[in-house]
């Protein structure tokens, strides 16, 4: 089934994108919050993925299984352009004259969730992460991907997501509140820093 899909896709056949597109939207867009934390973000994000995996078909090979780590590689790869451009609009519109202050309706959100305290020690300690930490623990951690896979979808050796891994679990142990979340970051899939992850597909 996936090599004919993929067959389908080089080829140009709209019905098989999508195909992909309701196989695979939602994985691409839980990834995309994980990284993000917007839901708008993200869903731009799903938007300019399947662009782009439109745009690039003619690099999926023929043969293999499952799209969803090329998926997820274009994804990551669109969330950095996607923040990167957020960064020098938000420098440009602070260089401008302001006559009254916007109000931030951050926190208020965040004070509706149930769990706003948890949260809040969760992202200030991915925060600490460096951009690859978070990548690779979204793709491992949330996503399920094994090492094989993430290695694929970022284009860097399988040795380097395994220690970007480790780093990144090392570092949000340190970060976690003591007493319940640092034993839940132990092992190479967790559910402590997310919601429950999606297999391989």
């Amino acid at each position: 089934m996936d090599t004919n899909l993929r067959k389908r896709i080089r080829a140009g056949d709209h019905d098989a994108f999508g195909d992909l597109f309701d196989a695979y939207a939602r994985s691409v867009y839980n990834h995309a919050y994980r990284l993000t934390g917007e839901w708008t973000t993200a869903e731009d994000v799903v938007s300019l993925t399947f662009l782009d995996a439109w745009r690039l078909r003619d690099r999926v090979d023929e043969e293999g299984g499952s799209l969803r780590p090329w998926l997820l590689g274009i994804a990551t790869n669109v969330t950095r352009n996607t923040r990167r451009a957020a960064r020098r609009h938000a420098a440009a519109v602070a260089r401008l004259p302001r006559d009254e202050t916007v109000r931030d309706f951050a926190d208020e959100v965040a004070g509706r969730l149930d769990d706003a305290a948890q949260l809040a020690v969760v992202g200030e300690a991915l925060r600490r992460l460096r951009r690859a930490e978070r990548e690779v623990l979204a793709l491992c951690v949330w996503a399920g991907l094994d090492y094989a896979a993430a290695a694929s979808a970022l284009g860097v050796p399988v040795g380097t997501v395994r220690s970007r891994l480790s780093r990144a679990r090392t570092k949000l142990s340190k970060h976690m509140e003591p007493s319940d979340s640092r034993g839940q970051m132990r092992g190479d899939r967790t559910t402590a820093v997310g919601p429950l992850k999606e297999g391989n597909r």
